[in-house]
């Protein structure tokens, strides 16, 4: 997947420890009167062996009550001493009930992998989690999605691996080794169905268990040049390819010599393409096929038309064209298909180009289909720290949090991700970029067929062979020969992966 324009550790707040366990006071019940502190018997001269024998010989015999001044005081001191020591008691015991009544707090600190978001975007509904969650800490990091994969599964099978990770909604038979299955009790399947959209639902069950929380959700659209259209006299954008051939008709520009200078649009070709595999995926589900069946007459159907728009007598687009998005930004492609996040890309590097996004093309009279591309929040089976990590991600699902990420995205490029949450896709209806996605989300459909998610497997693997067998088709094959070849490849692969 492109560079997705960045497509976003404070300390923690320590809950103030007791400052006085309950559990650690006894009550001292005083003590006799000989035993109190403080209080020592008179001094006995050397000389006198016996204080009793000394007074008698130093005083006259007679009947004389002894004093009992001393002797009262000692008592009211001891009364007093008690006193003070029984209030001092009482007054920690409730210093520890009001303050210290609860448990010490379990300190835990989850590392979450992330990508294509920056740590200041993720930032501020990390620190408002930890505030709400006395004992959390998370630490984010943002990857580099080269090797991303390799790494994350190395990783993670010998034990150093994150407790929460980002993977593609493709990668599942890719990880299902270290991936863990999200609680019942913390998201039950009726609510995860209820809350997400199909194809999610579909792309992260296995058996009865999901295995990751999506916090967006995106696939292909229709991206187009409405100056361009406007210039061709163009009002609104195809729905349909019988439509698309119309326009790309009209769209496209020649010189005299019959070079191409604008294209209607791009498509046809594998190497200039950035997301050819999607489309053909497209195109081949539209048309009844599988990926499976890649030796099928539907498959080859499919083949036929993508490739239609790069051959002769046409040649709406050749190899000799920039890559897909250069040529759109350049204006030598009026049409792209493409995942919406490519949208940030172009107005990036031209603000001022004229952008438009619709639904893909469908077959004229069948309903809408798209490919599905998009990332997924999991959590590690070797994580010593699971129900506390699907915590997180689920408060991260909430719409609150949700729409909080939306909003800081959208400080640093033109929208953030579009909202994975069923119940928050009226909010972008109207959007001027998403609005085609949340309107065909619930007709998205997913392929191992995704570019740039940099897995160096399953999709890439796919990708190569689809690559040859239109690269094969330009050298003079048969589109259902060059499809032959493609089938043994595309089989094994899925094979290895456990991919009906």
């Amino acid at each position: 997947m492109d560079e997705k324009s960045q497509k976003v550790d404070p300390n923690l707040n320590e809950q103030p420890k007791p400052i006085f366990d309950s559990g650690t006071h006894e009550i001292s019940q005083p003590g006799p009167v000989n035993a109190t502190p403080d209080l020592q018997p008179e001094e006995v001269p050397a000389e006198v062996s016996n204080p009793e024998d000394s007074f008698a010989q130093s005083q006259p015999a007679q009947d004389v009550a002894p004093s009992t001044g001393f002797d009262d005081n000692k008592t009211k001191y001891i009364i007093v001493a008690g006193g003070v020591v029984f209030f001092l008691i009482i007054f920690f015991i409730l210093l520890s009930i009001v303050f210290g009544g609860k448990k010490a707090v379990k300190q835990v600190t989850l590392q979450y992998w992330g990508l294509w978001e920056d740590k200041e975007i993720m930032q501020p509904l990390i620190q408002e989690y930890e505030a709400k969650t006395p004992g959390i800490k998370i630490e984010y990091q943002k990857m580099a999605p080269q090797q991303y994969l390799d790494k994350l599964l190395a990783r993670s099978k010998n034990g150093q691996g994150p407790d929460i990770f980002r993977f593609h909604n493709t990668w599942l038979p890719e990880i299902k080794e270290v991936a863990a299955p999200l609680p019942t009790d913390i998201m039950s399947t009726a609510e995860f169905d209820k809350t997400f959209y199909p194809v999610q639902g579909k792309d992260l069950k296995i058996g009865k268990f999901y295995y990751g929380i999506p916090l967006e959700i995106d696939g292909l659209v229709l991206i187009y040049n409405d100056d361009l259209f406007r210039k061709a006299g163009i009002s609104t954008p195809p729905t349909n390819w019988d439509e698309v051939i119309d326009c790309v008709t009209k769209l496209s520009i020649k010189d005299k010599d019959g070079s191409l200078l604008t294209s209607g649009i791009a498509l046809g070709t594998a190497s200039n393409i950035q997301h050819f595999a999607e489309i053909f995926g497209i195109m081949l589900l539209q048309n009844g096929g599988d990926l499976n069946r890649l030796d099928s007459t539907e498959a080859s159907q499919a083949l036929e038309v993508y490739r239609k728009f790069a051959e002769a007598p046409t040649d709406f687009w050749n190899d000799t064209m920039p890559d897909s998005t250069t040529a759109f930004i350049e204006e030598k492609a009026a049409m792209i298909i493409a995942p919406s996040w490519v949208v940030t890309n172009i107005k990036a590097a031209k603000p001022d180009l004229s952008v438009k996004v619709a639904k893909v093309p469908g077959v004229p009279g069948a309903a809408q289909l798209s490919i599905a591309t998009y990332w997924v929040e999991g959590v590690s089976r070797n994580s010593k720290n699971q129900i506390e990590s699907w915590k997180f991600l689920k408060y991260l699902s909430t719409k609150e949090s949700m729409t909080k990420l939306f909003e800081l995205e959208s400080k640093t490029r033109l929208f953030g991700e579009p909202y994975s949450r069923v119940d928050l896709g009226p909010t972008l209806q109207n959007h001027e970029f998403l609005s085609a996605v949340i309107q065909q989300a619930d007709n998205y459909a997913s392929l191992p067929l995704s570019a740039r998610t940099y897995d160096n497997g399953l999709n890439d693997d796919i990708i190569k062979y689809l690559e040859n067998a239109v690269n094969a088709t330009i050298q003079g094959s048969g589109y259902s020969e060059a499809l032959q070849t493609a089938k043994q490849g595309v089989s094994q692969i899925l094979s290895r992966y456990k991919i009906q």
